[in-house]
């Protein structure tokens, strides 16, 4: 039996056909980052500039959650970070739950790879995805204990480019993330 790697992962989903999204897509979008991250961030799918050079938050979104980490003091480096979904959707929908239930399993070797003490939910797909019930708004900025995993919740850095006002709300976000992984005594 072999050992499952996140080397073998990125390489199975570059390799991907397994939904319809394979079609349209110039690169799949594997996870990256630290191995062994005690935050892992998940969002919802890759973006244009994500498809283009085949890596996770590298486009607008990615800048948003570069500088915010960086005002709060979290290394990228330090972190994990991927999506729900590993291909971009057609003119950046939301990708269906078809699409979401064939790409959990990436998602899922993904976090027993890494093992994260706080899994960082970035938008309401990410949320639906991995919380399944409840409502985002109420439960944004919290942490949420879900089969023996812990969820902090907050908007996903797109909703930025489409409000700007929400900066305020994702920075206050991630300073409680910084918080509350300061009072659990789990590094970043």
């Amino acid at each position: 039996m072999s050992i499952d790697t996140i080397d073998r992962i990125r390489d199975e989903v570059i390799n991907c056909r397994l939904c319809s999204l394979c079609k349209n897509r110039t690169n799949a979008v594997p996870g990256e980052g630290n191995f062994k991250a005690s935050i892992m961030f998940v969002g919802e799918a890759p973006g244009r500039n994500e498809d283009e050079k085949g890596r996770p938050f590298v486009g607008l979104a990615g800048k948003i959650l570069d500088e915010t980490l960086a005002k709060v003091g979290i290394v990228r480096s330090r972190i994990f970070v991927t999506n729900i979904v590993k291909c971009r959707p057609p003119q950046n929908r939301v990708p269906t739950e078809d699409e979401r239930r064939v790409c959990c399993k990436y998602l899922d070797r993904e976090l027993s790879i890494i093992s994260p003490r706080i899994i960082c939910v970035l938008g309401r797909t990410a949320f639906q995805s991995l919380i399944g019930v409840g409502n985002i708004l109420a439960n944004r900025g919290k942490l949420i204990e879900k089969d023996r995993k812990l969820f902090f919740i907050t908007i996903h850095p797109a909703a930025i480019i489409y409000n700007n006002k929400l900066r305020c709300t994702l920075e206050k976000d991630m300073q409680t993330l910084v918080s509350e992984c300061k009072r659990l005594n789990i590094p970043i």
